[in-house]
């Protein structure tokens, strides 16, 4: 396959990847693939069925013939599928503990099939499948077609494991499937691979952007195809090597977090980081509103003027609305208050009425005497306002009583 037709089938992989995502968006079961990621944040797995299809379909294209074309659609679709199911199935509360082969053989142990466990055999029986249709190329015999069939579905199924094990860390096994994929583009088999190229360079930034995620799906799919490109290329040798080094890195896995050996690891880690969202440019919605859905009770009444506010003190959860609302026993209980304290209130008002008005009289004589020293306290509180000097609150005090005394005389 010339260099052309290669770069044509990387442009329809990515053509075809945004297509399939934008029609699985838009299907009404999409919200059954939203996920929370490692950031808390709400993305879809919808990136993982997209990049399934589109380069499955595309790698069948690039393939040369009806065999190894039905060898790669059989890998990617089937590793799609059964990823798919435990991208769905596997996030039931039922089905959440049972995590690593070991989890699902434990599981097994007791009478019970996962999802994972579907998933491991259906991986493994597409693997065996698309190993078995690759053409004999080396006219070995009956035993070594055997050998290398047994190793080729090792590889195929082996990469599709390790593309999810990758699959940790916005764009991480994109990444690692653009960085396998441009190398064997450029091999005898690269048809195999440039679509699955373009397929996940065209999915990148959302990965990235932390609008997507793979899943099982996507990074299954991605792993399987990649697998069946390298397997493709090379003869006994060849898969056997493969098959060691990707038994190593699934062994290692086991004991060893990938993500802490690339934090570790300048280089990896700069690779690693290239493009995703920094902490500080990712958006404080979400945590904003976890914040306030913790922070305030459902009981707790909030008044519009005080959620509007930025600075607006969260409500205590622990209010209960019977701090908000009295109760019927207190509401009565006011009321005889209330009744009760009327009369004596109308008395109050009744006998005070002399007293007012003598209050009044005396008040203006105040006004006309003591109209000075008053003067002298408004300006005080002016000035200070103002900057200037503030009367002491003894002198200000002594002029208020010089003021009484001329009022009582």
């Amino acid at each position: 396959m010339g260099l052309l037709a290669r770069a044509a089938l990387i442009g329809l992989g990515a053509w075809g990847a945004r297509a399939a995502l934008r029609t699985v968006n838009t299907r009404p079961q999409a919200g059954q693939l939203e996920r929370t990621n490692f950031r808390g944040r709400t993305v879809t797995l919808a990136g993982g069925p997209a990049l399934a299809v589109s380069a499955s379909l595309t790698s069948a294209l690039g393939a040369g013939d009806v065999r190894t074309a039905t060898a790669a659609a059989t890998a990617g679709l089937s590793a799609g599928a059964v990823g798919l199911y435990d991208d769905i199935v596997g996030a039931r509360p039922d089905q959440r503990g049972d995590k690593g082969f070991r989890g699902h053989l434990r599981a097994l142990r007791e009478g019970r099939v996962t999802s994972g466990l579907v998933k491991i055999a259906g991986v493994g029986a597409g693997a065996l499948a698309a190993a078995a249709l690759l053409p004999d190329r080396r006219g070995r015999g009956r035993a070594g077609r055997l050998v290398e069939v047994v190793l080729g579905a090792g590889v195929i199924a082996g990469s599709a494991n390790l593309m999810n094990l990758l699959d940790l860390r916005p764009g991480r096994a994109l990444k690692a499937g653009v960085l396998l994929g441009v190398p064997l583009t450029a091999t005898r088999a690269g048809g195999l691979a440039a679509g699955p190229l373009g397929a996940s360079v065209s999915l990148l930034p959302d990965d990235l952007g932390e609008n997507i995620m793979l899943g099982d799906s996507g990074a299954n799919s991605l792993g399987a195809l990649l697998g069946v490109a390298a397997t493709a290329r090379t003869g006994l040798f060849g898969r056997a090597v493969m098959l060691t080094g990707i038994t190593a890195l699934t062994l290692a896995s086991e004991k060893v977090s990938f993500t802490k050996v690339i934090e570790r690891t300048p280089v990896l880690r700069d690779i690693d980081a290239f493009g995703r969202l920094p902490a500080d440019r990712l958006p404080a919605t979400a945590a904003a509103a976890a914040t306030a859905a913790t922070a305030v009770s459902p009981g707790a009444a909030v008044s519009p003027a005080t959620a509007a506010s930025p600075g607006a003190a969260a409500v205590s959860p622990q209010r209960s609305p019977s701090s908000v609302v009295s109760s019927p026993q207190t509401a009565d209980s006011d009321r005889k208050r209330r009744s009760s304290a009327a009369p004596a209130d109308a008395d109050a008002e009744a006998a005070g009425g002399a007293d007012a008005a003598r209050g009044a009289e005396a008040a203006r004589g105040a006004e006309a005497a003591g109209g000075a020293e008053a003067e002298v306290d408004v300006e005080a509180e002016d000035g200070a306002g103002a900057g200037a000097e503030p009367v002491a609150p003894k002198q200000a005090k002594t002029t208020r009583a010089r003021a009484a005394r001329r009022t009582a005389t």
